[in-house]
């Protein structure tokens, strides 16, 4: 990257969780589809969370590295969709690397693409922005009140329960593990089961006994997707305990610890697919009803089955985004820092 080439960027949240939208500043990415060109982002012998250096993951480091992002930005660099049915295409990113799935983040872009005209909406009702993302194509209803946008339900690919109560060691016992494919690869894992509780001041632990899980699940058969292999391996672990019932279904607070040791502020938006997954294969959600998804700092997902497929469950997640910025980055040659740095 050119060092004083700007990258413009428009920032979002969702339920507490920032996505950095990159409209422009970024090289040419090649490759035909979305899928093609994470692959390419990853380089020739990187790996999602150990991408190779280049111009473009160079941008990916100025944007999450400090002092202009932080161990927990995540964000996307904008890419042609697929082919001409859906709006655009999306690259995830997080201080890691790229990830294949990102709920909260389809969330963010569907306001986005409203609120910036990209895609026309009603003043009163729903518009619908199809996105394509590396593990398939999703989309985001975004409804609309008065002119303004008040929610966003995100339709996630086929999630696929892959196997449940695999027991594995941890420093605070063996646990029993569930694994579901919501476009990443998620362990669930009650908290209770490891002594601990979802709250702010427990997180250094829960942050290491997730790191721990996802270790021990490098090798399991079950983390592996049957079509496409850069889909495979565990993603997020989400640690969850049980709330009381609402009248619509299930309540469930959980924390996801994604990538090496990344927290998610929201209630993650492809985390809840699994989840709903889950309750759905326990029988303790049907048709009609919802899951009432909390996050560590309180804020809520709502998730619900949407029928089913070859493949899984189709599932809706719906939550709110709100913009907080607009930025243009520069690198200045004489910054002895480069990209930045990380303190985690």
């Amino acid at each position: 990257m050119s060092a004083l080439t700007p990258v413009h960027t428009v920032d979002y949240h969702t339920a507490g969780e920032p996505f950095r939208i990159v409209t422009a500043g970024l090289p040419p990415i090649p490759g035909d589809t979305v899928a093609e060109r994470r692959a390419i982002a990853l380089g020739a012998g990187g790996s999602a969370t150990a991408p190779r250096r280049s111009a473009l993951d160079d941008i990916r480091r100025l944007l999450t590295h400090e002092p202009r992002g932080h161990a927990g930005m995540y964000g996307g660099f904008l890419v042609p969709a697929d082919d001409s049915e859906a709006h655009f295409g999306v690259l995830f990113w997080h201080k890691d690397g790229y990830s294949t799935a990102c709920g909260h983040g389809t969330i963010a872009l569907g306001a986005w693409a409203v609120d910036s005209g990209l895609v026309a909406a009603p003043a009163d009702g729903t518009a619908r922005v199809r996105i394509d993302v590396p593990s398939g194509r999703v989309s985001a209803a975004v409804h609309r009140s008065g002119g303004r946008t008040t929610a966003v339900t995100f339709r996630n690919v086929p999630t696929a329960v892959t196997a449940r109560k695999l027991p594995v060691p941890t420093s605070r016992g063996t646990v029993a593990v569930d694994l579901a494919h919501s476009g990443a690869c998620y362990a669930s894992v009650r908290a209770a089961d490891l002594g601990l509780t979802v709250d702010t001041a427990s997180l250094p632990e829960l942050t290491a006994v997730a790191r721990e899980i996802r270790s021990a699940l490098a090798d399991e058969p079950a983390t592996r997707h049957p079509g496409d292999p850069l889909l495979s391996g565990v993603y997020g672990v989400i640690l969850y305990e049980e709330r009381p019932d609402t009248p619509s279904g299930p309540s469930q607070r959980n924390v996801t610890v994604f990538a090496d040791g990344q927290i998610d502020r929201s209630p993650c938006g492809s985390g809840s697919s699994a989840r709903l997954a889950l309750l759905a294969a326990d029988g303790r959600l049907t048709a009609g009803e919802e899951l009432r998804h909390e996050s560590v700092i309180g804020t809520v997902f709502t998730g619900r089955l949407a029928g089913q497929h070859p493949d899984g469950w189709i599932t809706e997640v719906t939550g709110t985004a709100h913009r907080t910025g607009e930025h243009h980055f520069l690198l200045d040659p004489a910054d002895s820092l480069g990209t930045g740095f990380l303190l985690s």
